[in-house]
C-alpha cells in the first residue's frame, strides 16, 4: 500500500488534477493521498497559497481583501467547472468570508487553498476525504506531537480504503488550525505513509527528481537516481528544494522508502530516498553539491578566552535569548565565531552586540554579512580518501576565498563558507572539478 503526495504545480489546473487522477489509477496500491494548494500554472502565475496571505495582511492593514478572495474563488470555481464536477463554491467561500477578520488565525486562513483542493480532487475521485485538522495533532509551540499524531490518524483512516487528505496543515488540542513551514505537505504525506505503515511514499512534482545541483545554477545537472535519508535532509536543508528537509524525520526510523516522480513525465526515471543503500549498490563518493546565501558571522575575538570556563555555553545562551537558531560555531584558541541567516540579526542586532560588550570586553566584537553557505555531500565521502583536498583544491584554483571550512565527525558532507558574490562561482567550479565523483 502506497502514500502519494501530489504538488501544487501537479494539481495547479484541472487539466493537471486528471492527470494525477490517471496516476492513482495506474497503480491500485496508491490509496492515501494528500493534496497541495494549486501552484503556478505559468511562469508569472501566482500560488493560491501566496494570495491567501496576501489576504491575511490586507484583513490585518484595513485594506479590502473581497477582492483578493474574488481572485481564489475564480481559480477555484475554474478548476470545478473544466473537471465537470458538482461543488458547492458559494458556501465554501460565503463561510470563508465570514470568519476573515483582523485578528484571525493566519494558519487557518492559508490553510484554505489544501482544504479546498483537496475536497474538489475526492469529489473527482470518489474517495473519501478526510480533514487533516482531525489527524495531525500540534503541540502548543505550533510543533507537531509525533507519536499522539501517528497513533491518531492510524485509527482513523483504518477505517478507510482510499482517503484524500490535504497537507500542510494540522490542529492543536484546541482545535486551532496550525501549519508546517512553507512545502510542509511533503511532511504530512511522511506522517500518513507512517501512520497507516506504508511500504512506499511517492511524493509526485515538476521535476524527474533529486539532482547533484541546483539546475538554476547548473545546466542539466545529473538526476541522482538513489540517495539516503541522511544525504536528502543535508541537501533539502542546504536549499535543494524537491523535499522539505522535515519529512524525512517522520519515516527514517521504519524504512519506510520515498520515491521523487514527474507527474509531467510519469514513466520519466525516478529519485530513491532510503534509510541505506543496497548492498549491492556502490556508492557514489559526492552524491550533490547545494547551498545557500543569506548568512553572517558573529566573531568574538578576546585573549585568553580558552581559560574561561563557560564562556562558549555563556556565547550561545545569549544568541538563544535574543531567538537565534544558529548554523556553526567554528572556534579557535581566542575566537569564536556564530554562523546565522542574517535574517536572525535583524531585529537584535545592536542588542547581541551590547550583552556579550557589557559581559565580557572582548579585544574584537563584529557582526560580518555577505556569506553564503555551499555544502558538498556523500555518503561515500567517509571511504574515498582525498575529496576534501580535492574540493579545496578546486576553490583554491578557482580563485574563491574561503571565510569558513566545516566538516562533521560523520563525514557526510563538508560545508565551505564564502561571499554571496562568489556563490554561483563556487557551485559551477565544484559541479565541473567534482564531476567524476557525481
Amino acid at each position: 500500500m502506497k502514500t502519494v503526495k501530489f504538488g501544487g504545480t501537479s494539481l495547479a489546473d484541472a487539466a493537471m488534477m486528471k492527470q494525477c487522477a490517471e496516476i492513482l489509477k495506474a497503480d491500485d496500491e496508491r490509496r492515501f493521498v494528500i493534496v497541495s494548494a494549486p501552484g503556478k500554472r505559468f511562469k508569472d502565475d501566482i500560488k493560491v497559497t501566496d494570495l491567501l496571505y496576501q489576504i491575511h495582511d490586507e484583513c490585518e492593514n484595513g485594506k479590502d481583501f473581497l477582492p483578493t478572495l474574488e481572485k481564489v474563488k475564480e481559480r477555484f470555481a475554474g478548476i470545478v467547472k473544466d473537471l465537470g464536477i458538482d461543488f458547492d463554491l458559494d458556501g465554501e467561500f460565503a463561510k470563508i468570508a465570514e470568519d476573515i477578520h483582523p485578528s484571525c488565525n493566519q494558519s487557518w486562513l492559508v490553510s484554505r487553498g489544501e482544504y479546498l483542493n483537496a475536497k474538489i480532487f475526492a469529489e473527482y475521485m470518489g474517495w473519501p476525504f478526510v480533514d487533516a485538522k482531525d489527524l495531525l495533532i500540534f503541540k502548543e509551540n505550533h510543533l507537531l506531537s509525533h507519536h499522539l499524531t501517528y497513533k491518531n490518524a492510524g485509527n482513523i483512516l483504518e477505517e478507510y480504503s482510499h482517503a484524500v487528505i490535504p497537507g500542510f496543515y494540522g490542529a492543536d488540542t484546541h482545535g486551532n488550525i496550525t501549519t508546517f513551514t512553507r512545502g510542509g505537505s511533503d511532511v504530512t504525506g511522511a506522517v500518513i505513509a507512517r501512520s497507516v505503515g506504508a511500504s512506499l511514499y511517492e511524493n509526485w512534482t515538476d521535476v524527474d527528481g533529486v539532482m547533484t545541483a541546483d539546475p538554476r545554477v547548473i545546466d542539466h545537472p545529473k538526476q541522482v537516481r538513489y540517495i539516503s535519508y541522511r544525504e536528502l535532509r543535508e541537501l533539502s536543508y542546504m536549499g535543494a528544494s524537491v523535499l522539505h528537509e522535515d519529512a524525512i524525520l517522520p519515516i527514517r526510523s521504519t524504512g519506510i522508502p520515498i520515491e521523487i516522480h514527474n507527474t509531467m513525465d510519469p514513466q520519466a526515471p525516478s529519485t530513491r530516498i532510503a534509510a541505506a543503500y543496497p548492498v549491492d549498490l556502490e556508492k557514489h563518493p559526492v552524491t550533490g553539491i547545494a547551498g545557500k546565501k543569506g548568512f553572517s558571522n558573529l566573531q568574538i575575538e578576546m585573549a585568553l578566552m580558552n581559560t574561561q570556563v563557560g564562556f562558549g555555553a555563556r556565547i550561545l545562551e545569549i544568541i538563544a535569548e535574543n531567538g537565534i537558531s544558529y548554523e556553526h560555531t567554528p572556534t579557535s584558541i581566542d575566537i569564536i565565531s556564530v554562523i546565522a541567516e542574517t535574517s536572525y540579526f535583524e531585529h537584535c542586532r545592536e542588542k547581541i552586540i551590547m550583552e556579550i560588550d557589557r559581559e565580557f570586553h572582548p579585544d574584537k566584537l563584529f557582526i560580518e554579512d555577505g556569506m553564503a553557505l555551499v555544502t558538498v555531500v556523500g555518503e561515500g565521502i567517509s571511504t574515498n580518501v582525498g575529496v576534501a583536498a580535492k574540493v579545496l583544491q578546486i576553490i583554491s584554483n578557482a580563485g574563491i576565498n574561503v571565510r569558513m571550512i566545516d566538516a562533521g565527525c560523520s563525514e557526510l558532507n563538508i560545508i565551505i563558507g564564502v561571499n554571496e558574490t562568489d556563490y554561483e562561482k563556487t557551485i559551477k567550479a565544484l559541479y565541473e572539478g567534482l564531476h567524476e565523483y557525481l
